[in-house]
């Protein structure tokens, strides 16, 4: 939800790949201008590589881990892959042909550095971007709210309220 805000306020179109139809619609909200729905949708990064003349895009935001191989397939040449999370699982197989055949960058990342996490927050202080929050759990159903980060239900953080 953080990536579709700061590629929009950077001026990028934004492609946003959603496991239902539900986060899409919250993908737009956010400012996504194309939707592709993997859940309909086996092979999305041929509707990707569709939606963008046949190109491909620059760069990808991956914070599924399992989608890897299809999100490296979407880029084009020179084009970069950012991997921030591992939802569907941390282990995945991958083609390395597309990496060195399309000259591709792969970066690793939990967030970046202070300087900018200062200037995203002044940005959300602002107004000018928005925290999405999925949903607030008392401390004493942890549990519950880890199953929904387990099961992908979550759009947005979660957090626990100490009571």
């Amino acid at each position: 939800s953080a990536s579709i805000q700061v590629a929009k306020f950077i001026g990028a179109q934004v492609i946003a790949i959603g496991s239902d139809a539900k986060k899409l619609e919250k993908a737009e909200a956010l400012g996504a201008d194309i939707l592709i729905d993997r859940s309909r949708e086996a092979d999305w990064s041929k509707a990707v590589f569709l939606a963008t003349d046949r190109l491909g895009v620059d760069v990808v935001v991956d914070n599924v881990g399992t989608t890897f191989m299809q999100s490296l397939r979407t880029l084009r040449k020179g084009g970069r892959l950012l991997t921030v999370g591992n939802s569907g699982g941390p282990k995945f197989e991958i083609d390395n042909r597309y990496m060195f055949a399309k000259h591709l960058s792969i970066i690793g990342s939990t967030m970046s550095t202070m300087a900018d996490f200062h200037e995203v927050m002044g940005l959300i202080v602002e107004g000018r971007l928005k925290a999405v929050m999925d949903k607030t759990f008392p401390l004493k159903e942890a549990g519950i709210a880890q199953e929904r980060l387990w099961k992908n239900e979550n759009f947005g953080k979660i957090t626990l309220s100490i009571e």
